[in-house]
């Protein structure tokens, strides 16, 4: 364990679980900050991406969905894979090769854009290689988080990564705006790839050895069938993955909606598009910030409520009158977004076994992210046959009516809150669930690789 880890740990003991002390973690610091820059220049790309595909087809909504989903769609196919492979190899190694192979990609679409030698069919195929790399870079790169944390660190900065990654999924379109419309699309896709040395540097200076990376019980090699049994197991888990896949799949899909409502209903260009990130940024910066300084343990009852308020949101948005009050409305729904997605995200890591986390995770990006791919070819039909303020009423309702539906039937299997289920070691750091252990070390059992 390294002097900076130690260090870590101890002030862990000494103070409470607030995102200031879990961010005195410096190894943690660090990777937290390079996934934040990176992800920034992601989110740019992506949005950049939909303008220039925009651009190439007249303002085509359909395309649009079809890109979306070609960039999503490996996280269907390949997610579950990514997550065996979280859990039987090396995380950090895991995660250079993947953030170089993203890398890699951005400076092929920089360049092909710059030169003008870029077609629709070429950002087809590498949009596609973009979402290969993260389907199986997504569970390694959440899991990897409690390896850098103490104990008692991990709901805190379990909410700290998710903040970021939903900060820097509002961020990114709305620098991609501001970008495009001042140096072009090219550009926006060079900076993307300069972005990911910063989280190459966290993980290469990021220490070796994890406090609980040893859990869990011995056995040949990962099996995804463990995976679903603790899911179908656990109501809390359960209900936020059942949850979250229909809201990924209908309710959050903004890069599409905020792109053709910039154009199609307030005939509008980048710039426009930007600030309308903007407004839907400051929401989620919000909701980020107040989520993970809170200090408390997410719970599905929040998670309800949360996902009831996006849908309400998302909804009226869909019947705003103007340009001014569609950007006003936008700051609470972000809030509401970013909650939504923290809560579920931290709900699945504390309701499971750290042996088990890489798999639960590929089975939460699989439903979050892999149900892209069919909502966002269902968002470019709707736009293109009804509006595109039919898909925001659509979304909003389909997002809202899921979580009153599902809740009670969680409820009778058991109460939403029941501390019973929460996993190993992580449950130690829920507050009134019992624990073996105070030391802040891990049990010496692990899952071999």
């Amino acid at each position: 364990m390294s002097t900076d880890r130690q260090a870590g740990a101890r002030r862990a003991s000494k103070t409470p679980s607030t995102a200031l002390a879990t961010l005195a973690v410096r190894p943690f610091r660090r990777y937290l900050l390079g996934q934040l820059t990176s992800n920034v220049g992601t989110w740019m790309q992506r949005a950049a991406q939909d303008l220039l595909v925009l651009h190439l087809t007249g303002n085509s909504g359909s395309a649009v969905g079809v890109i979306t989903a070609l960039q999503f769609l490996p996280q269907t196919l390949l997610g579950l894979t990514g997550g065996v492979l979280a859990d039987r190899f090396p995380k950090r190694r895991l995660l250079l090769i993947t953030q170089t192979a993203m890398a890699v990609q951005s400076l092929l679409l920089g360049l092909l854009t710059v030169t003008g030698a870029v077609n629709l069919w070429s950002l087809y195929a590498l949009a596609l290689a973009l979402g290969t790399a993260t389907a199986v870079d997504s569970p390694a790169r959440n899991a990897f988080i409690s390896e850098l944390v103490s104990r008692d660190r991990v709901p805190t900065a379990v909410s700290l990564n998710s903040a970021q990654f939903n900060v820097a999924r509002i961020l990114g379109p709305a620098a991609a705006g501001l970008t495009v419309a001042a140096l072009g699309t090219g550009p926006v896709f060079l900076i993307n790839s300069v972005s990911y040395l910063a989280v190459l540097y966290g993980l290469i200076t990021a220490p070796t050895g994890a406090p609980h990376e040893h859990s869990g019980p011995q056995h040949r090699g990962p099996r995804l069938t463990e995976a679903f049994r603790h899911i179908t197991t656990t109501p809390q888990l359960l209900f936020a993955i059942t949850l979250i896949a229909v809201v990924g799949a209908f309710g959050l899909n903004f890069q599409v909606t905020i792109s053709l409502a910039a154009i199609r209903v307030f005939h509008s260009g980048a710039a426009a598009f930007g600030y309308l990130s903007a407004a839907y940024a400051a929401g989620s910066l919000i909701g980020a910030v107040l989520t993970a300084h809170g200090g408390q343990p997410p719970t599905a009852r929040r998670l309800v409520t949360a996902t009831t308020v996006f849908g309400v949101l998302e909804a009226a948005l869909g019947v705003m009158p103007g340009y001014g009050t569609f950007m006003a409305l936008l700051i609470p729904t972000g809030y509401a977004a970013v909650t939504v997605t923290t809560t579920a995200n931290a709900l699945a890591q504390l309701h499971t076994e750290p042996h088990l986390r890489g798999r639960v995770l590929s089975v939460y990006f699989l439903v979050l992210l892999g149900g892209t791919p069919i909502g966002a070819p269902l968002v470019g039909v709707v736009s293109d046959a009804f509006g595109t303020r039919s898909t925001l009423i659509l979304g909003g309702m389909l997002s809202a009516s899921s979580a009153l539906a599902l809740s009670p039937l969680i409820t009778k299997r058991q109460p939403l809150d029941s501390p019973r289920q929460a996993a190993g070691p992580i449950a130690a750091a829920l507050p009134g669930t019992p624990s073996a252990s105070t030391s802040g070390t891990a049990p010496s059992t692990r899952a071999a690789p």
